[in-house]
């Protein structure tokens, strides 16, 4: 009986050993929430309607339409000439799972206490998430397939939205514009408008009178994109499961964002570890209308 106590005590935690249990889960939760949140709010602004939940590996098709042009109208009882309609393939997204991770030192901690060492800086690699997010929508309209051009950002506008009334005439839709904010600042000047924000964006509601204009960055000067809502769709791969139960990872009701902290007293540093894979992308790609603003 002795001898299996003591094999017992061979594999128990250390005396004093801080557990990953230790290190209190109400931080990934709060983190979570607020991250989901704002992927809700992301989601809103764009106009999907629904996320769709899917595996991770699983391929996205985006597709363009081309029809030929209609052939001349022939006379009675004679031979139709078809008109070809062709579903290509434009564009693939791969839900690959993403992974982020920093570390925190026990000498940072003890440096600025754990609120700036942990939390703060957990904060500052959250807006790189949230910056991935973006950037892949942003590298998925690029390749969108219309195209519009003018002499200035309202001509052009007013040309994407044209655009955007032929490709869907027969469907109620609402525009969707993304803007340089460049081209704003030189087209406003000293205008007084109201800008908001959601998910890190800057947008401006009924902008010019044509609908809602996102203005970022990441879009090229001169070189504004507009599509319909109704064409951007979303999909995500739930944070749960045996990548979940494996890591421990710690999800809001919604499922979008999986995060962890936990220490290595080995190391004597803490872990941050976020897995997420949220994919907001357009349904057609000829759908999605390229301006050029040729100049004043």
């Amino acid at each position: 009986m002795k001898k299996k106590h003591f094999d017992l005590q061979l594999f128990a935690a250390e005396t004093g050993a801080s557990l990953s249990t230790d290190l209190e889960p109400a931080i990934s939760v709060d983190f979570t929430s607020r991250i989901s949140q704002n992927i809700r709010e992301l989601r809103d602004l764009l106009g999907v309607t629904n996320l769709i939940p899917m595996s991770a590996g699983t391929d996205i098709k985006v597709y363009k339409w081309t029809v030929e042009n209609l052939a001349a109208q022939v006379g009675e009882g004679e031979t139709i000439t078809p008109t070809k309609v062709k579903r290509a393939l434009n564009q693939t997204i791969t839900l690959d799972l993403d992974k982020y991770r920093r570390v925190t030192t026990a000498e940072a901690i003890q440096k600025v206490g754990r609120t700036i060492a942990v939390n703060e800086s957990d904060d500052q690699l959250i807006k790189k998430v949230q910056k991935a997010v973006k950037t892949s929508l942003y590298t998925m309209l690029k390749a969108g397939t219309g195209s519009a051009s003018g002499a200035s950002l309202q001509i052009v506008l007013a040309n994407l939205w044209a655009k955007l009334q032929e490709y869907y005439e027969d469907e109620d839709v609402t525009p969707i514009f993304f803007i340089n904010q460049q081209d704003v600042a030189d087209y406003l000047g000293t205008a007084q408008i109201t800008m908001q924000t959601a998910f890190g964006f800057t947008y401006i509601e009924n902008f010019l009178g044509l609908g809602t204009a996102i203005v970022s960055p990441q879009i090229t000067a001169k070189q504004p994109i507009a599509t319909a809502k109704e064409n951007l769709r979303g999909a995500y791969v739930p944070m749960s499961g045996d990548v979940a139960r494996t890591f421990n990872l710690t999800a809001d009701e919604t499922g979008l964002i999986g995060m962890t902290h936990s220490t290595a007293t080995s190391t004597a540093t803490v872990d941050t570890l976020i897995m997420s894979c949220v994919k907001f992308f357009p349904e057609f790609a000829d759908g999605v209308f390229k301006g050029t603003i040729a100049g004043e």
